[in-house]
């Protein structure tokens, strides 16, 4: 463990070094952006801004400067909206981890059965039916769901709110809920569609190999082969998708997010980015990173709790 989590410091690292280069390539001034055009009028207001904010370095320059800050816990700040990323994470973190861990937990209780039920019926209609839900919605955008969940739900049939919960503080998603039905429906849908094929394909390997048949020829049941062996092995996929997935819900995050305009970090990550504010954009980033890294780790310790026969020793 203690080798893993030097080799996360490492990946964290150059996750930010690459993400700090291509932010500087992308087009552009930052003082442009944020002072607006008008600063091409007073070029010594542009010589400040970069003085001030260390952009008269080079970029090398500037990583060393951010990543001193990041090391004494200080992630930058926002030159955009006049505020620390910190008490901005602060504020727009919860929301995403609560409309995302909503939409995992929805989706891991439906996916599962449904995996398990399709292995079981294998080439029937049921089998048939889930396979088509599944191709339909994993290959669907994440936009795309969200602007049809919008026009049925919020518009042709005005059920729910065609915008998610607005205001500070976790205490209006609870109050609002109704407006976060659509977009906890949108991650939901397309999550089950991914956790539904492994764990369909998992079931099936798992029902070909030796333990099923000696379980069997001792005389178990369907039933309890199935629930007590084969759904424990058949959810080892899943664990590793829960630990990798991160980054691939954020981003479904970020779209569904900025679709149904709620003020969740991935939100924040679309406006920040049209307006150039580094500072806000590698804080994101940062706590991607880290959240990332720290799911694989679970993931591994997750393989030797589901499976008795995986150890990890020193090599």
């Amino acid at each position: 463990m203690i080798r893993r989590l030097l080799q996360a410091v490492v990946v964290v690292l150059l996750v930010t070094v690459i993400t700090f280069i291509l932010l500087r390539l992308i087009p552009g001034n930052p003082a442009i952006a944020i002072m607006g055009p008008q600063a091409y009028r007073n070029p010594a207001a542009i010589v400040q801004f970069d003085r001030v904010y260390g952009f008269n370095r080079p970029w090398y320059g500037q990583y060393w400067l951010w990543l001193d800050h990041l090391l004494h816990f200080n992630l930058g700040y926002s030159y955009n909206l006049n505020q620390s990323v910190a008490s901005l994470l602060a504020n727009h973190l919860p929301k995403t981890v609560f409309l995302v861990g909503i939409s995992i937990i929805l989706a891991l209780l439906c996916a599962v059965p449904i995996g398990v039920v399709q292995a079981v019926r294998r080439n029937k209609i049921v089998d048939h039916f889930f396979n088509g839900f599944s191709t339909i919605f994993y290959a669907m955008p994440a936009f795309l769901l969200g602007i049809l969940l919008i026009l049925v739900f919020a518009i042709k049939f005005p059920i729910f709110p065609p915008e998610g919960p607005q205001g500070e503080g976790l205490g209006v998603l609870i109050t609002n809920f109704n407006a976060l039905v659509l977009p906890i429906v949108t991650l939901t849908l397309i999550t089950i569609a991914l956790f539904s094929r492994y764990m369909r394909s998992s079931v099936l390997d798992n029902l070909t190999e030796d333990y099923v048949r000696t379980a069997k020829a001792k005389g178990a049941s369907e039933r309890r082969v199935l629930l007590r062996h084969v759904l424990r092995n058949s959810l080892i996929p899943i664990a590793t998708l829960l630990g990798l997935l991160l980054p691939a819900l954020f981003a479904g995050a970020l779209i569904t997010e900025s679709v149904f305009n709620y003020p969740g970090m991935g939100y924040l990550f679309y406006q920040q980015a049209l307006k150039q504010d580094y500072p806000t954009l590698l804080g994101i980033i940062v706590v991607v990173a880290v959240a990332t890294v720290v799911g694989s780790l679970l993931a591994d310790i997750a393989y030797a709790v589901l499976d008795p026969r995986v150890r990890y020793v020193s090599q």
